[in-house]
């Protein structure tokens, strides 16, 4: 991964490439290796008036006669980007493919990247103004009201995460908060407050696959995904997250193992409540029952359940294009056992990863695992 940022100084292709060459140098592998390039952008063109990116980067990386693309699924482009890549070796069509997404937000005002990032929803949805913080913010007060979690329960989803993202070098926002803090942050959309949203980012991060990995690399078991009904106000429960379950049941099924084995989560936690509603339509969490997790405790780096160790959307940033494939990242930094004690959720052998699009209009769950 690159360092994320609310700046980089680094252009797009340049984050793209420094993701890239890091992911190459932990493989120990030369990018002459590599056959297959797959690049996860949402924006480039909006964002940076920037198109071609899987050309540039192969170009920057000295690579000619390879297969290139660049894959965009909103803010599920980086998970899409390592389905790609993972499809190829898996197919046969590639024995070395490299995923690398990323996204430069910085380049655009508040105003434009609001505007940008809004039209991703349903087309009745942006001409009515509803936006993604809107949908969070309706969920939010909707899950409150048919549970018995509180308010000061959903506080400590975010600082939960920034506190994982304190010890990580990687992330945007390393600063402890408290209840409190959440609660007294400027209001966003009822009853979530600014530090119940992620934020704009810059950075990148990459992932190679090998169908003949080393002895010590993370498997994938299984790389699945699904669409969900794209208007929200279509959808019979707005509590319930259609793309992430299929997708989560998809992945369970090709992997052989289901909820019970998962050792550390990574959730795209985009706001708050989307912790909790993805636990639950993932299995890892009954319905309407998230909450308890939180409460207790098991979702901490020392719980049973690690969520989000590396500080989630909300504290490691939100890169649109990267984050997909920075959840993977974390997930093999966990899982090989790479990171100092103050990072790490202990031994574990398999992890889940869940990357959406939208406000769950598309889903990408993605199971790793390591040998026992």
């Amino acid at each position: 991964m690159t360092e994320f940022a609310s700046a980089d100084d680094r252009s797009l292709v340049d984050l793209l490439l420094t993701a890239a060459e890091r992911a190459l140098s932990d493989a120990e592998r030369d990018a002459s290796a590599v056959d297959s390039v797959h690049v996860g952008n949402m924006a480039a063109e909006a964002f940076n008036e920037r198109s071609g990116l899987a050309n540039a980067l192969t170009g920057s990386l000295g690579l000619t006669g390879v297969t290139a693309r660049r894959i965009e699924n909103t803010s599920a482009s980086g998970a899409s980007a390592v389905q790609s890549a993972f499809e190829a070796v898996a197919g046969g069509h590639s024995a070395c493919a490299l995923a690398v997404g990323g996204e430069k937000m910085s380049s655009a005002d508040t105003a434009t990247a609001t505007e940008i990032i809004s039209r991703i929803t349903h087309d009745r949805e942006y001409e009515q103004g509803v936006t993604l913080p809107s949908f969070g913010g309706l969920a939010a007060a909707a899950y409150l009201d048919a549970t018995d979690a509180d308010r000061r329960d959903l506080a400590q989803v975010s600082v939960k995460n920034h506190a994982n993202a304190f010890e990580n070098d990687y992330a945007q926002f390393r600063k402890q908060i408290d209840v409190d803090d959440v609660l007294d942050s400027p209001a966003v959309a009822a009853p979530l407050r600014l530090y119940d949203c992620c934020p704009t980012s810059d950075g990148a991060a990459a992932v190679l696959f090998t169908a003949e990995p080393a002895a010590d690399a993370v498997t994938v078991a299984a790389c699945e995904s699904a669409t969900g009904t794209h208007a929200v106000a279509d959808r019979t429960d707005p509590l319930e997250i259609e793309s992430v379950r299929l997708a989560g049941e998809y992945a369970y099924d090709t992997a052989g193992f289901g909820p019970e084995a998962i050792d550390v989560a990574c959730i795209h936690d985009a706001f708050s409540i989307l912790e909790w509603l993805e636990m639950e339509e993932l299995g890892l969490a009954p319905a309407g029952e998230a909450w308890r997790l939180t409460r207790e405790g098991q979702t901490t780096l020392n719980g049973t359940l690690p969520v989000n160790p590396g500080g989630g959307l909300k504290a490691r940033g939100h890169p649109l294009g990267a984050t997909g494939v920075s959840q993977i990242v974390e997930l093999v930094w966990q899982l090989r056992g790479d990171l100092p004690d103050e990072r790490a959720v202990g031994e574990a052998e398999h992890g889940l990863a869940v990357n959406v699009a939208g406000f769950g209009n598309n889903a990408v769950c993605t199971l790793l695992e390591v040998d026992a």
